[in-house]
C-alpha cells in the first residue's frame, strides 16, 4: 500500500478504483478473493514501477465513479477470452470469460492479467504508438508476448511489454522491451504475439509466427478489443505470411 502510494504521489496520478464482480458459473481456478489479491500483487510489484498508474482492485458492487472487472461465463462474442468496453455510464470496464478461457487451455488468472494490464494502459482502445511516417502500433500491452507468462503466488500471469517497446529509437544496452526480457528492439513480438498495426490507413494484424496466426484466424474477433481500432466499416486484415528472416525471439 505504502508502496502504490509513494509512486502515485511521485507521478502525481490518482488512484483508480477497480471493482471485480464474478458472473461466471464455472470455477476461476482461485477464488474471486484469491484472484484479486494476486492480481493486485502482480500489478503492484511488476506492471506499476514501469507503467506509473495505480489502481486497487476491490470485490464489492462496484461505486458509480469506478471502472469494473467482470467474469462472465462465456464470451458474447463466439472465440473472444476477453476484452475492454464502456459501461452506459462511460467507465471502462474489461471482460473476462471464464468458460471460453477454459476452453482455449488458457489459465483464467492468464486471460485476466492481460485485460487489466491493457485496460489501464489504454481504456478508451484509441492509442496508437507512431513508428515512422507510415506505420503506427497499437497501445496495447499484451498482445505483442500475450502466450508467455509468469508465476504470482502460484497463478499464471501475463507477459507484458514495456514503454521502450513504443519508442522507435535506437536504446542503451540492456533496455528492456518486456517483462520477461524476451524481445530485443521495439515493436517486436514473440512467437505467440501479435499486433495491430495502422499503414496508410489501412488497419493490420501481423503473427509472431505462421502456428498463431492460425490459431489466431479460429477466433470470431467480433466485439474484441481490436475492432474498436478498425475504421468504420472495414474489416481488420491478416497479414498471410511472415516476412522471410523476421522470426519473433
Amino acid at each position: 500500500m505504502r508502496k502504490r502510494a509513494r509512486v502515485a504521489r511521485t507521478m502525481r496520478i490518482s488512484q483508480v478504483s477497480i471493482a471485480c464482480v464474478n458472473k461466471a458459473k464455472s470455477p476461476l481456478g482461485p477464488s474471486l478473493r484469491e484472484l484479486t489479491a494476486a492480481l493486485q500483487k502482480c500489478y503492484d510489484q511488476y506492471f506499476l514501477p514501469v507503467w506509473g498508474y495505480p489502481v486497487k482492485l476491490y470485490n464489492r458492487k462496484p461505486r458509480p465513479s469506478d471502472w469494473q472487472f467482470i467474469y462472465f461465463e462465456d464470451a458474447d462474442a463466439a472465440g473472444a477470452e476477453g476484452y475492454h468496453d464502456l459501461t452506459h455510464s462511460g467507465q471502462p470496464v474489461s471482460k473476462v470469460f471464464v468458460r471460453t478461457s477454459l476452453d482455449d487451455n488458457v489459465p483464467v488468472s492468464v486471460t485476466a492479467s492481460h485485460e487489466l494490464f491493457e485496460m489501464v494502459l489504454d481504456p478508451l482502445a484509441n492509442m496508437w504508438a507512431q513508428k515512422n511516417g507510415r506505420s503506427s502500433y497499437a497501445y496495447e500491452a499484451c498482445d505483442p508476448v500475450e502466450e508467455d507468462t509468469f508465476m504470482v503466488d502460484g497463478l499464471q500471469m501475463s507477459n507484458f511489454v514495456h514503454p521502450a517497446w513504443f519508442e522507435p529509437f535506437k536504446h542503451p544496452k540492456g533496455t528492456k522491451f518486456d517483462h520477461l526480457g524476451k524481445l530485443t528492439k521495439p515493436f517486436g513480438m514473440t512467437e505467440g504475439g501479435y499486433v495491430i498495426i495502422k499503414r496508410d490507413g489501412h488497419v493490420v494484424e501481423h503473427f509472431g509466427s505462421p502456428a498463431k496466426r492460425k490459431r489466431f484466424a479460429k477466433e470470431d474477433r467480433t466485439g474484441h478489443r481490436s475492432e474498436f481500432r478498425k475504421p468504420r466499416g472495414k474489416h481488420i486484415k491478416p497479414r498471410k505470411k511472415a516476412k522471410k528472416g523476421r522470426r519473433a525471439r
